[in-house]
């Protein structure tokens, strides 16, 4: 069996690259963190290096067995939470750290350097930059439960409307003398937080999740 001392360069490569990304993402508390980074990437450079040595039809077969394996772990990560579906980042991270090893295993280390230069830049300095577009407008999921009047729900439509936000009436609900209304509403972060103020103040308001 023929050794190859590049191979050791690239999986200690593989380790520091993951590691450093998944630094990133452990320090965020997200799911797939320092270890799980750090396999996928050595992992993704394993089977690389296995192709090779098995010979011609075997790389492309499992390089594409790779990037399926690759997509079922990240589907796993990904789940919903309040109307909101979480993870898409982190699993979409742990796709461009198994191509990184892909690259480090196929001596590919220019590619695999400004792509690692791509993925760390994005996920530090992109952060406070989607943050700032997320301030600018919000989509927000409101419920509120009050005493069932004539033109009740209309009444905080037009409520959401005067803060400055966009509602989109969702489920409504009547039981007895009482109805729930939910609205998802779109609009800054400031005119929310000023709607939301106004509700908790309104003595009408029975129930009010947001």
């Amino acid at each position: 069996m023929n050794f190859y001392e590049e191979d050791i360069y690239k999986l200690l490569l593989a380790m520091l690259l993951g590691g450093l990304i998944g630094a990133e993402r452990e320090y965020r508390s997200k799911a797939a963190g320092l270890r799980t980074t750090i396999m996928i990437c050595l992992g993704s450079t394993l089977f690389t290096l296995v192709s090779q040595r098995l010979g011609v039809g075997e790389t492309d077969r499992i390089a594409a067995n790779i990037v399926n394996g690759i997509g079922f772990l990240g589907a796993g990560i990904i789940y919903k939470e309040d109307n909101r579906v979480k993870g898409l980042t982190t699993a979409a991270t742990i796709w461009a750290v198994a191509a990184l090893g892909m690259c480090l295993g196929g001596g590919f280390y220019d590619i695999a350097l400004v792509g690692f230069g791509v993925v760390m830049g994005s996920l530090l300095l992109l952060t406070n930059f989607a943050n700032r577009i997320s301030r600018i407008n919000q989509t927000r999921h409101y419920r509120i439960s009050t005493a069932f009047k004539n033109k009740t729900l209309n009444n905080y439509e037009k409520l959401f409307e005067d803060c400055g936000l966009r509602p989109s009436r969702e489920q409504q609900i009547r039981t007895g003398n009482e109805i729930t209304g939910s609205w998802k509403v779109r609009g800054p972060e400031k005119a929310h937080e000023k709607c939301i103020r106004r509700l908790l103040n309104d003595p009408e308001v029975k129930e009010f999740e947001f």
